[in-house]
């Protein structure tokens, strides 16, 4: 077990021992360096056994990709995982890692794991049953590879669809993302009658420490912006924002991430106020927080604030567990030196240490530190897939059904004599799953296993149906007289962060031009596949016969192609207001206007029954 003090019956390591005590016993044993060491998470791969031995380094994470190697499976992640686990054990106190990953729509690194739809399209759901369920899901298939965190969920309330982080909002109405903090009790377990408030919670080996993000108001930036400022007072930053936090920490959130984005200019990350008196002190959080990836370096200014100064002000301000990915060395020598000088008093070191460890000894890593790999099995297992196609069909939204009021065209008659299917979206996969699949910013084509829109209606479509695929349409195919309807998957390229600010909102890709060719020639069904609203002109709308908002669905394709052809029918409702002109944002529940394409909460039925929340 390592090079721990003679006595191996000491409390800390006694199964038996309330938390709390385990707790005190085990800080009175740490030095500075290994407190400062459990405060520090770095990348896996500048995590080497001495390192993580010599600074007890107490967590690592995986950037979203960052696995042993391409196209890795689950058992090859698992081997990954315990081996810097074995390194911690090693050190003088044994103290396990977190292990921690994006896993924010299914354990989304992993080749071949089962990708959920991203949070839009599960606002759309309503169904917070079936969003605990998801939690469980990613649980299990987390936790097959010996990893124990997720960074998730997202509970944003998204007030601007140029935000590139729009599709892991689940709404832009607090009340619509407060109910799908439901996924925090599949991720860590169902929380005991009695539990204190404020005290994290997982329940077993089952389950994953969940991590509620970004707090707070990162969906409110000015203009959408990624990482910018929310102009709002307190009053409003708790009711429209930090609401759907009191959610998480009812259920037991063990940690929670501090957001890039500032409050009225101030960077959370330095927000004592907001970090300490609020979220620990007013709302009794005893989990701990997280910073976000290298989000110190995000507190320099253009005058060149210097790193020593950033780390003064991001723990002084609350920060427990700080995200270092490569250079992390320069960090622990820094805190190190300001607690030495009095800057950082030993009083707040203490308390970010009680808080990690609180949470260590509440998921139970000290007993059972490694992988279970009864569990590998469950990654990309078809119960979990099914769960996904559920998922996927509960949240496609039905925005038109029919240019004749009194005739619908959705369901499509699978049994037609031919079908053509059109668009960069129909046979994509990496673009159905969107951002934070198998890479950062996600990827093009068979990136993971899973069922295209083309596959899945290729699936269903009728033993005597001929279906014609062209990305492109052709001017010959679509001069052709013998098709039953035409089927046009268009959307939006893979996105992250930032890099997903857009303040057009066109359709991408010649979208539109695509529908239009093909709408002028052939009835069609529009499948629009993106994180947001996008730019849909009148005329355009008048073109088409249907127009589905498939969001981001991910790996489970079939889940479309089973509303589509009417063996169910939509119960997706919008999550968010769709604008008419781009002009008009910030356009949302907030704001007094009327003057939309679709309100919050539309969504037909193919019986041309309007829903409304």
């Amino acid at each position: 077990m390592g090079k721990v003090e003679e006595d191996m019956n000491c409390i800390y390591r006694d199964p038996n021992e309330p938390v709390e005590a385990r707790i005190r016993d085990l800080l009175s044993r740490m030095t500075l360096k290994e407190k400062v060491g459990q405060m520090t998470q770095i990348e896996r791969r500048v995590a080497t056994p001495d390192a993580i031995k010599d600074l007890s380094i107490g967590g690592i994470l995986s950037a979203c990709g960052s696995g042993p190697f391409q196209k890795a499976l689950s058992s090859d992640w698992a081997d990954l995982v315990d081996g810097f686990q074995k390194s911690a054990l090693e050190s003088r106190l044994g103290i396990p890692l977190i292990y921690g990953v994006d896993a924010v729509h299914g354990h989304s690194s992993v080749y071949g794991a089962t990708i959920f739809p991203h949070n839009i399209g599960l606002g759309a759901t309503r169904d917070a049953d079936l969003v605990q369920k998801i939690g469980e899901a990613t649980a299990l298939e987390v936790r097959a590879t010996g990893i124990q965190c997720t960074f998730a969920p997202c509970v944003a309330v998204c007030r601007d669809p140029r935000w590139g982080r729009c599709y892991e909002s689940y709404s832009e109405d607090t009340e619509i993302v407060r109910k799908m903090t439901s996924i925090v009790t599949g991720l860590q377990g169902q929380l005991p009658h009695i539990h204190p408030k404020g005290y994290p919670f997982v329940a077993g080996r089952n389950n994953v420490i969940a991590c509620a993000k970004h707090f707070v108001g990162d969906g409110g930036t000015d203009r959408g912006k990624n990482e910018g400022n929310t102009i709002l007072s307190y009053e409003d930053l708790e009711m429209i924002h930090m609401a759907p936090y009191l959610d998480c920490i009812s259920q037991g959130v063990s940690t929670i991430m501090a957001s890039y984005s500032s409050w009225n200019e101030c960077k959370l990350h330095a927000n004592r106020f907001l970090l300490t008196e609020i979220l620990k002190d007013k709302l009794g959080f005893k989990g701990f927080i997280f910073s976000d990836w290298a989000g110190l370096d995000r507190l320099s200014d253009p005058r060149g604030t210097n790193y020593r100064s950033c780390i003064s002000s991001a723990v002084n301000a609350g920060i427990d567990m700080v995200m270092v990915p490569y250079d992390f060395k320069k960090f622990v020598e820094g805190l190190i030196d300001l607690v030495e000088s009095g800057e950082i008093s030993m009083a707040r070191i203490d308390d970010a240490v009680e808080r990690i460890l609180r949470v260590k000894f509440v998921a139970g890593l000290f007993e059972f530190p490694f992988t279970n790999r009864s569990l590998l099995d469950t990654v990309g297992c078809k119960l979990h897939r099914d769960l996904a196609r559920e998922a996927v069909r509960k949240s496609l939204v039905l925005l038109k059904n029919g240019k004749d009021p009194k005739k619908s065209f959705l369901p499509l008659d699978k049994n037609a004599k031919r079908i053509c299917v059109f668009g960069t979206h129909a046979d994509n996969l990496g673009y159905q799953c969107g951002g934070w699949t198998m890479k950062w910013s996600g990827g093009n084509g068979r990136i993971t296993i899973g069922t295209t829109i083309l596959d899945a209606i290729k699936a269903a479509a009728g033993d005597e149906t001929e279906v014609v695929y062209e990305q492109n349409p052709s001017a010959d195919t679509l001069a052709r007289q013998d098709f039953s309807f035409a089927i046009v998957a268009v959307g939006e390229e893979p996105y992250v962060e930032g890099l997903g600010d857009n303040s057009e909102l066109v359709i991408p890709l010649n979208g539109t031009d695509i529908i239009s060719s093909v709408a002028d020639s052939i009835p069609t069904l529009v499948i629009l596949v993106s994180g947001r609203p996008l730019l849909l002109e009148p005329l355009l709308l008048d073109k088409i016969d249907a127009l589905i908002a498939a969001w981001l669905p991910g790996s489970e394709g079939g889940g479309i192609a089973d509303v589509v052809f009417g063996d169910f029918d939509f119960k997706g409702r919008l999550p968010v207001t769709w604008f008419k002109q781009v002009e008009q944002l910030p356009l949302h529940i907030g704001i007094d206007s009327c003057d939309f394409l679709f309100p919050l909460g539309f969504g037909l039925t193919c019986n041309k029954e309007r829903s409304l929340d």
